[in-house]
Protein backbone atom coordinates (compact mmCIF):
# COMPACT_ATOMS: atom_id res chain seq x y z
CA UNK A 1 0.00 0.00 0.00
CA UNK A 2 1.28 3.47 -0.78
CA UNK A 3 2.49 5.23 2.35
CA UNK A 4 1.43 8.69 1.20
CA UNK A 5 -2.29 8.20 0.51
CA UNK A 6 -3.26 4.92 2.14
CA UNK A 7 -4.51 3.69 -1.25
CA UNK A 8 -3.03 1.13 -3.60
CA UNK A 9 -4.13 3.35 -6.47
CA UNK A 10 -6.24 6.42 -7.09
CA UNK A 11 -8.14 6.34 -10.37
CA UNK A 12 -10.05 8.95 -12.30
CA UNK A 13 -13.59 7.96 -13.22
CA UNK A 14 -16.80 9.56 -14.50
CA UNK A 15 -17.79 9.82 -10.82
CA UNK A 16 -14.56 11.53 -9.77
CA UNK A 17 -11.53 10.03 -8.08
CA UNK A 18 -11.71 6.52 -6.67
CA UNK A 19 -9.32 5.35 -3.98
CA UNK A 20 -8.70 1.60 -4.14
CA UNK A 21 -7.45 -0.32 -1.10
CA UNK A 22 -6.24 -3.89 -1.29
CA UNK A 23 -5.47 -6.36 1.47
CA UNK A 24 -3.70 -9.68 0.97
CA UNK A 25 -4.56 -9.73 -2.74
CA UNK A 26 -8.23 -8.92 -2.16
CA UNK A 27 -10.23 -5.74 -2.68
CA UNK A 28 -10.75 -4.16 0.75
CA UNK A 29 -12.19 -0.73 -0.06
CA UNK A 30 -13.35 1.69 -2.72
CA UNK A 31 -13.65 5.32 -1.66
CA UNK A 32 -15.07 8.28 -3.54
CA UNK A 33 -12.47 11.05 -3.19
CA UNK A 34 -12.36 14.78 -3.93
CA UNK A 35 -10.88 15.72 -7.29
CA UNK A 36 -8.04 17.46 -5.43
CA UNK A 37 -6.62 14.06 -4.41
CA UNK A 38 -3.71 13.21 -6.68
CA UNK A 39 -4.02 10.30 -9.06
CA UNK A 40 -1.83 7.36 -8.09
CA UNK A 41 -0.81 4.66 -10.54
CA UNK A 42 -1.27 1.06 -9.46
CA UNK A 43 2.08 -0.27 -8.29
CA UNK A 44 1.27 -3.98 -8.02
CA UNK A 45 -0.16 -6.49 -10.47
CA UNK A 46 -3.34 -6.91 -8.44
CA UNK A 47 -3.81 -3.11 -8.29
CA UNK A 48 -3.24 -2.96 -12.07
CA UNK A 49 -5.87 -5.66 -12.55
CA UNK A 50 -8.34 -3.79 -10.33
CA UNK A 51 -7.72 -0.54 -12.24
CA UNK A 52 -8.31 -2.37 -15.53
CA UNK A 53 -11.57 -3.84 -14.22
CA UNK A 54 -12.80 -0.37 -13.21
CA UNK A 55 -11.85 1.05 -16.62
CA UNK A 56 -13.72 -1.83 -18.24
CA UNK A 57 -16.82 -1.23 -16.11
CA UNK A 58 -16.88 2.48 -16.87
CA UNK A 59 -16.42 1.71 -20.57
CA UNK A 60 -19.16 -0.94 -20.66
CA UNK A 61 -21.31 -1.53 -17.59
CA UNK A 62 -21.86 -5.16 -18.54
CA UNK A 63 -18.28 -5.96 -17.57
CA UNK A 64 -18.21 -7.30 -14.06
CA UNK A 65 -15.51 -7.54 -11.43
CA UNK A 66 -13.57 -10.72 -10.77
CA UNK A 67 -11.05 -9.71 -8.12
CA UNK A 68 -11.57 -11.49 -4.78
CA UNK A 69 -13.11 -9.42 -1.99
CA UNK A 70 -12.09 -9.13 1.64
CA UNK A 71 -14.74 -11.02 3.62
CA UNK A 72 -17.63 -8.98 4.96
CA UNK A 73 -17.57 -7.98 8.62
CA UNK A 74 -20.58 -10.06 9.72
CA UNK A 75 -22.38 -13.13 8.36
CA UNK A 76 -25.46 -10.98 7.63
CA UNK A 77 -23.39 -8.43 5.71
CA UNK A 78 -21.90 -11.32 3.73
CA UNK A 79 -25.40 -12.58 2.86
CA UNK A 80 -26.42 -9.08 1.76
CA UNK A 81 -23.22 -8.73 -0.28
CA UNK A 82 -23.96 -12.00 -2.08
CA UNK A 83 -27.55 -10.92 -2.75
CA UNK A 84 -26.36 -7.57 -4.13
CA UNK A 85 -23.84 -9.21 -6.44
CA UNK A 86 -26.60 -11.49 -7.74
CA UNK A 87 -28.69 -8.53 -8.99
CA UNK A 88 -28.05 -8.39 -12.74
CA UNK A 89 -26.58 -5.27 -14.29
CA UNK A 90 -29.37 -2.93 -15.38
CA UNK A 91 -31.85 -4.27 -12.83
CA UNK A 92 -32.86 -3.10 -9.38
CA UNK A 93 -34.42 -4.64 -6.29
CA UNK A 94 -36.19 -2.85 -3.47
CA UNK A 95 -34.94 -2.97 0.09
CA UNK A 96 -38.14 -4.85 0.93
CA UNK A 97 -37.61 -7.44 -1.81
CA UNK A 98 -34.09 -8.15 -0.57
CA UNK A 99 -35.35 -8.29 3.01
CA UNK A 100 -37.90 -10.98 2.09
CA UNK A 101 -35.26 -12.90 0.15
CA UNK A 102 -32.89 -12.77 3.13
CA UNK A 103 -35.55 -13.34 5.82
CA UNK A 104 -34.75 -9.98 7.35
CA UNK A 105 -36.10 -6.44 7.50
CA UNK A 106 -35.75 -3.65 4.96
CA UNK A 107 -34.00 -1.41 7.52
CA UNK A 108 -31.36 -4.10 8.19
CA UNK A 109 -30.74 -4.43 4.45
CA UNK A 110 -30.43 -0.65 4.17
CA UNK A 111 -27.95 -0.53 7.04
CA UNK A 112 -25.83 -3.26 5.45
CA UNK A 113 -25.87 -1.34 2.15
CA UNK A 114 -24.87 1.86 3.96
CA UNK A 115 -21.85 0.06 5.47
CA UNK A 116 -20.73 -1.39 2.13
CA UNK A 117 -16.99 -0.60 1.78
CA UNK A 118 -16.97 -1.75 -1.86
CA UNK A 119 -19.39 0.48 -3.79
CA UNK A 120 -19.76 -0.24 -7.49
CA UNK A 121 -18.12 -3.69 -7.10
CA UNK A 122 -20.75 -4.76 -4.57
CA UNK A 123 -23.60 -2.92 -6.28
CA UNK A 124 -25.63 -1.44 -3.44
CA UNK A 125 -26.68 1.23 -5.95
CA UNK A 126 -29.01 -1.39 -7.46
CA UNK A 127 -31.17 -1.35 -4.33
CA UNK A 128 -33.96 1.21 -4.43
CA UNK A 129 -36.90 2.27 -2.30
CA UNK A 130 -40.34 0.85 -3.03
CA UNK A 131 -41.43 4.24 -4.39
CA UNK A 132 -38.33 5.82 -5.91
CA UNK A 133 -34.57 5.77 -6.02
CA UNK A 134 -34.04 5.72 -2.25
CA UNK A 135 -30.73 6.74 -0.71
CA UNK A 136 -27.09 5.97 -1.29
CA UNK A 137 -24.32 5.63 1.28
CA UNK A 138 -26.66 6.91 3.96
CA UNK A 139 -27.69 10.05 2.04
CA UNK A 140 -30.91 10.96 0.27
CA UNK A 141 -29.56 13.99 -1.59
CA UNK A 142 -26.33 15.52 -2.81
CA UNK A 143 -23.36 13.97 -4.61
CA UNK A 144 -24.06 10.48 -3.26
CA UNK A 145 -27.49 10.35 -4.83
CA UNK A 146 -26.15 11.80 -8.08
CA UNK A 147 -23.60 8.93 -8.13
CA UNK A 148 -26.33 6.35 -7.60
CA UNK A 149 -28.44 7.84 -10.38
CA UNK A 150 -25.40 7.94 -12.71
CA UNK A 151 -24.50 4.30 -11.96
CA UNK A 152 -28.05 3.10 -12.59
CA UNK A 153 -28.31 5.06 -15.83
CA UNK A 154 -24.86 3.80 -16.92
CA UNK A 155 -26.09 0.25 -16.36
CA UNK A 156 -29.32 0.89 -18.27
CA UNK A 157 -31.69 0.55 -15.32
CA UNK A 158 -35.09 2.17 -15.70
CA UNK A 159 -35.58 4.87 -13.10
CA UNK A 160 -38.77 6.42 -11.90
CA UNK A 161 -38.65 10.22 -11.53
Amino acid sequence: MAADSGFDCVLDSPLGRLGIRLQAGCLAGVDFLPDAVALQSPATLIAQRMAAEFRGYFGAAQQGFSIPLVPAATPFQQRVREALRAIPTGQTRSYGELAVQLGSGARAVGNACRRNPLPIVVPCHRVVAASGIGGYAGHTAGPELRRKRWLLQHEGAELSP
